[in-house]
């Protein structure tokens, strides 16, 4: 049985790193914050009986031995770092979930074949370096050096520059890679919108996770004095801007029924003064969607839409697609499974897809991965309003506790 009263301490422990005067929580990836965050885990690890070790990008790994040490590995975790002004529960309930799945297995003394790892996936959120789950990227060998030295934070810190100021090599992010056989992960979540509360559902077993494609788009026209310039003689970059949000809504509302959603999270426009015309905008904007055929279709849809509005406004229109990842299907077996292990625990269950995107897109192509949803109140994430019920992160650490117990045994095979 899950120990509640252990689980609600740890989120406390928590709760004392990143916190801001509004009662958000920010831990960026690499700072000052998150690595607290990182080192407060590995003492929770510690205590867990678990042998940590570290990768080459900093991602944390926890282990608990089987019966047979070469056998492969069932894991489970998520990630520590926040956006700006965020949550306390999105990724710290997966990683706090899979710690104490594994303290209730070796306090109970069961005998476990398989042997069983916790990770903490460093930067999952794009909040520093505009790129997402790049702990998970590094695991499963899908980033360079190049990679690296290319992302930068605001304050034009590479993503290599912070990794040394952890003492971290960037050149040796090869060896991030993840060594060994992964017979399957598993990812507890809160859901990060509002389908379980609405249908008051207390569990969501995932069967597929959107992936993003994400554009910078620079439009360029000509900076002149507001008062000076008469309407008809403008190349108005900020204008022409607004009409290419519109578009960004416009055409993700023609494929809303496949789950396609559309979003422009980032207006910078130069020289940002009130009495000058703007002569350069920068935009960023995100596509996501569960099904890549409909994705596509928007992403095409919007680029056709954008040589429109260059050619009505007169301004330059250089799009650059900074990240296109495909949807993932989460294997069926793995959703099977939880499924059937949610209902024999008697809770309100459902199967549905995720929005948005988390480490365990990554993992599904190195094993078959599943991943449980619990309810956050009023639907918000990324927000100091982001909560969830005690009840709930303990309903779904019993599931993921099951899953654990039942995947770790020699006999038991999954697809």
């Amino acid at each position: 049985m899950v120990d509640c009263k252990r689980l609600e301490k740890n989120f406390h422990k928590m709760a004392a790193i990143g916190l801001q005067a509004n009662g958000g929580f920010t831990r960026l990836a690499f700072s000052d914050e998150d690595w607290q965050a990182r080192e407060l885990i590995i003492r929770l690890m510690e205590q867990a009986g678990l042998a940590v070790r570290t990768d080459a990008f900093g991602n944390v790994i926890g282990r608990q031995e089987g019966i047979e040490p070469a056998a492969a590995v069932v894991m489970a975790g998520s990630h520590l770092d926040s956006v700006p002004q965020g949550g306390n529960f999105d990724g710290v309930a997966g990683v706090l979930a899979a710690i104490e799945a594994l303290q209730c297995l070796k306090k109970s003394g069961e005998q476990h074949y398989h042997p069983l790892e916790v990770v903490v996936f460093m930067a999952e959120e794009s909040s520093r370096f505009g790129m997402a789950t790049l702990g998970s990227k590094a695991f499963c060998g899908k980033l360079t050096v190049a990679q690296l030295h290319q992302w930068k934070d605001s304050q034009e810190i590479s993503l290599a520059a912070a990794l040394r100021q952890r003492g971290l090599q960037p050149e040796n992010i090869c060896q991030a890679r993840y060594p060994g056989n992964i017979k399957a992960f598993l990812e507890l979540h809160i859901e990060q919108g509002k389908v379980l509360e609405t249908t008051k559902k207390q569990i969501g077993i995932v069967t597929g996770i959107a992936a993003p494609t994400r554009l910078r788009v620079t439009i360029t026209g000509q900076a002149d004095h507001s008062g000076a310039t008469p309407m008809n003689m403008r190349q108005d970059a900020l204008t022409a801007a607004a009409r290419i949000i519109l578009a960004v809504e416009e055409v993700a509302g023609l494929e809303a029924q496949h789950g396609v959603v559309g979003t422009t999270g980032i207006v910078k426009a130069e020289p940002g003064v009130m009495n000058v015309i703007p002569g350069r905008v920068e935009l960023g904007i995100d596509i996501r969607g569960i099904s890549l055929d409909s994705k596509q279709c928007v992403v095409q849809g919007l680029l056709k839409k954008m040589d429109e509005i260059k050619n009505q406004r007169n301004v330059g229109i250089e799009p650059v697609i900074l990240t296109d990842e495909p949807p993932v299907q989460l294997a069926p077996t793995m959703v099977e499974m939880l499924y059937a292990i949610s209902r024999e625990q008697h809770y309100a269950s459902m199967l549905m897809p995720s929005g948005a995107g988390h480490d365990a897109m990554h993992l599904a192509a190195l094993a078959p991965t599943g991943m449980v949803f619990i309810p956050c109140r009023g639907g918000i994430s990324h927000n100091p309003a982001e909560w969830a019920r005690l009840e709930d992160i303990a309903a779904g650490t019993e599931i993921i506790l099951a899953a654990i117990r039942k995947l770790s045994q020699r006999n038991v095979t999954i697809a």
